[in-house]
């Protein structure tokens, strides 16, 4: 099957390219596009230093305050975030940690330090053509030929999504079973670029890690539109992980903690859109112990 060729592609091309010691992502159907230098990667673990976590209102915006230090980026700036939701939600993540805090699982707060320090320097456009890039590519626009099972599995389960985007947003998508994906009109690119440009900067990076993550924009779309739930995108995203599963059984606690932890991410990263979308105001701004 075509797919594996282009696993074992890939794999040999990132052994080559990468730097020694470097973690090589595993591979996707189809010539995937190089995923963009992404947030920063946090620190592992560290002991809890702070007793209470509250937030704060300074003229840039809501800040984080744990115990009486305020909480500061990687390139040491203010941490300041523009939603008041959004301040109490990344303060929810430090006050859930218990005596060690786990930087990994903590996506809202990495979201906004890649938003305030934008470490890849990157602009307003080069993160929409980003997140369009990755239709060439898309998830659930890659068909397999056999077998017929999965053929029909498919068909069932992606093209629902694919003709609502075309009808929601009236463009052309389409779907194909070439290595080379299918072709995507120019017009469609237009359109999704022009719909992206309304958003903020905040809301783009949260857009482009979750269309990451699910290495699908037309699934992101859903997710940004309520037409999906994370725990639908993400099912969809991993359609041919799980029908392989089904049919073969699943390796002990690997395939659980691959799937939780995208679910994790793209929550993490849907909610990040919303919150950075919207203005939005809480009364009681105050998290403590």
């Amino acid at each position: 099957m075509w797919r594996s060729c282009l696993r074992l592609r890939d794999a040999g091309c990132r052994l080559l390219t990468q730097p020694r010691g470097a973690l090589a992502a595993p591979a996707r159907p189809g010539p995937t596009p190089q995923a963009p230098a992404r947030a920063y990667a946090p620190p592992t673990e560290r002991k809890r230093f702070y007793q209470n976590v509250s937030i704060t209102q300074g003229e840039g915006g809501f800040e984080i305050n744990l115990d009486h230090r305020k909480l500061k980026t990687p390139q040491a700036k203010l941490f300041t975030v523009p939603s008041e939701a959004l301040a109490i939600a990344v303060a929810t993540e430090w006050d859930s940690q218990q005596d060690t805090i786990k930087f990994y699982t903590m996506h809202l707060t990495t979201l906004c330090n890649t938003s305030l320090d934008n470490p890849t320097q990157r602009n307003k456009d080069q993160l929409i053509r980003a997140a369009v890039k990755f239709l060439d590519t898309d998830t659930i626009c890659y068909r397999v030929e056999e077998p017929a099972t999965l053929v029909e599995l498919q068909k069932n389960e992606w093209d629902p999504i694919i003709e609502w985007a075309e009808k929601r947003y009236d463009v052309e998508i389409g779907s194909s079973t070439s290595i080379m994906g299918p072709s995507i009109p120019a017009r469609t690119r237009e359109v999704l670029i022009s719909h992206l440009a309304s958003y903020n900067m905040w809301a783009l990076q949260g857009i482009e890690f979750v269309v990451t993550q699910l290495k699908s924009m037309v699934l992101t779309l859903g997710l940004m539109d309520l037409h999906l739930t994370v725990e639908q995108a993400v099912l969809l995203s991993r359609l041919e992980e799980e029908y392989q599963i089904q049919k073969w059984g699943n390796i002990e606690w690997a395939h659980d903690y691959e799937l939780q932890e995208l679910r994790a991410r793209t929550a993490a990263g849907t909610l990040f859109i919303h919150l950075c979308s919207e203005s939005t105001t809480v009364k009681h701004k105050l998290l403590q112990q």
